[in-house]
């Protein structure tokens, strides 16, 4: 019988990953995930820094635009497969999504869109663009099949997943209409696997560069995400959120959350 063996996926909202080259690097040597996804990669294909995470040991999808959005998929293994956006003739929108085949698992890492305010077209936008990859994951799987979908999803899902509910509540981040569509999509068939393993509160992901050390007074949200079908659910060793990185020098706003499945050789 195969022995399993430890796969680590991180996810990492880098916020440029020019800028934030150096503390990616090093995080990838110290802790040797097996797929990291990347989003706000915030660069142009032709200025993505592919040849430093190949000399680091990785291959590298991606797709990028300049000063915003992209997406990104580091890997130990190189994927059998890379697909890019939605295929539903609606607009592919192939910077905020990424799906690789790699290791015998789908891996879909997605920049969902902010929303910038309840009454703004963008928020409605957010919402049809949850729909969707509900969607875009009925027609290309299903529930039993090995699926993990990460990446920043700009819902934090719970009241404990945000510093100040009572005042955060029309915000596009937590504002009911988002928690819900966020709920329906991952109803599909996604288990939370941070919240399997930790249900207590402080498993913040963003720290907003505008609150005071912020990082330090531990006053942050849950926006990032790694879930995964129940057949990988259950296979979920641990999760957890590293926060050194976003105390280092020159953060992003985020930091780096991880979980590690026992798979088979």
């Amino acid at each position: 019988m195969p022995l399993p063996h430890r796969f680590r996926l991180a996810t990492f909202n880098a916020n440029s990953v020019r800028s934030r080259l150096p503390i990616i690097l090093g995080w990838l040597a110290a802790h040797q995930p097996d797929v990291l996804c990347l989003q706000e990669t915030k660069a142009q294909d032709q200025d993505f820094p592919a040849a430093a995470f190949r000399e680091a040991g990785y291959h590298v999808v991606f797709r990028g635009e300049k000063s915003y959005n992209g997406v990104a998929i580091a890997s130990r293994q190189p994927p059998d497969e890379a697909r890019y956006g939605f295929d539903d003739g609606g607009p592919a929108d192939d910077t905020r999504l990424i799906m690789v085949q790699v290791a015998g698992l789908a891996i879909v890492n997605t920049y969902v869109p902010q929303g910038r305010a309840l009454s703004h077209p963008q928020f409605q936008m957010k919402l049809e663009w949850l729909a969707r990859l509900a969607a875009y994951f009925d027609r290309h799987f299903t529930p039993e099949a090995a699926v993990i979908w990460a990446g920043d999803l700009n819902v934090a899902p719970e009241p404990m997943d945000v510093p100040s509910p009572e005042e955060l509540a029309e915000h596009v981040c937590f504002a009911p209409a988002a928690r819900q569509a966020l709920a329906t999509t991952r109803a599909w068939g996604f288990i939370d696997v941070v919240r399997q393993h930790h249900p207590e509160p402080g498993l913040f992901t963003f720290f907003d560069y505008r609150v005071p050390n912020a990082a330090k007074r531990g006053i942050g949200w849950r926006i990032d995400h790694i879930l995964a079908t129940a057949p990988l659910a259950a296979r979920c060793q641990d999760a957890f959120v590293d926060l050194a990185p976003r105390l280092a020098a020159k953060p992003s706003d985020h930091t780096f959350l991880v979980a590690d499945f026992a798979l088979s050789q």
